[in-house]
C-alpha cells in the first residue's frame, strides 16, 4: 500500500499536507494531515526539536505500541536525523511535536475529527499487512 502525503499550505507555524492512498493505478483523497513547521532541509534548512517537518522522501510505515501514547499507532521507519516519527490524533501544531497528525482541515491551522481519521488509517494500514503487503508513505 503507497500513501502520498502531499504539503500543500507551508506556514510559519504549522505544515498543511493532503493524504492520499494509491489504489488502482490512481491517488484517492483520503484526510488532511498537519506538521510542525516544513523546513528547506535541501537549501540549509535546520532541524529544530519537536517544531519541525520531516525531510521529504519515501519512508517504511509499520505499526507498534507506543509507550508514550499507551496505543498501537503507525510509525515511520528511517526517516534521516529524526526517531520515533508516528501518525497520531491531534488537533493543532503544538500537538504534533514532529509527528503527523491526521483529519480534516475546517480550521486555519487546525485539523479535526482526527481520532476517527487515526481509526481509518489504521484500520486501512492493518488491512494491507493481513494481505501481506508492504506499507510506504512518500512524502512531498
Amino acid at each position: 500500500m503507497e500513501i502520498v502525503l502531499t504539503r500543500i499550505a507551508k506556514r510559519k507555524t504549522y505544515t498543511i499536507g493532503r493524504l492520499e492512498i494509491e489504489g488502482a493505478g490512481e491517488n484517492l483523497y483520503f484526510c488532511d494531515t498537519l506538521e510542525p513547521t516544513w523546513r528547506d532541509y535541501a537549501h540549509g534548512g535546520r532541524k529544530v526539536k519537536g517544531r519541525s517537518a520531516i525531510p521529504e522522501g519515501r519512508y517504511a510505515v509499520v505499526i507498534s505500541w507506543s509507550p508514550k501514547f499507551k496505543a498501537w499507532l503507525p510509525i515511520l521507519l528511517g526517516v534521516p536525523n529524526f526517531s520515533g516519527i508516528r501518525i497520531h490524533a491531534g488537533n493543532t501544531a503544538a500537538d504534533t511535536e514532529g509527528c503527523i497528525l491526521v483529519g480534516k482541515n475546517k480550521l486555519v491551522g487546525q485539523v479535526v475529527d482526527s481520532r476517527i481519521w487515526l481509526y481509518r488509517l489504521k484500520k486501512k494500514i492493518v488491512e494491507a499487512k493481513d494481505r501481506g503487503e508492504a506499507v510506504w508513505i512518500t512524502i512531498k
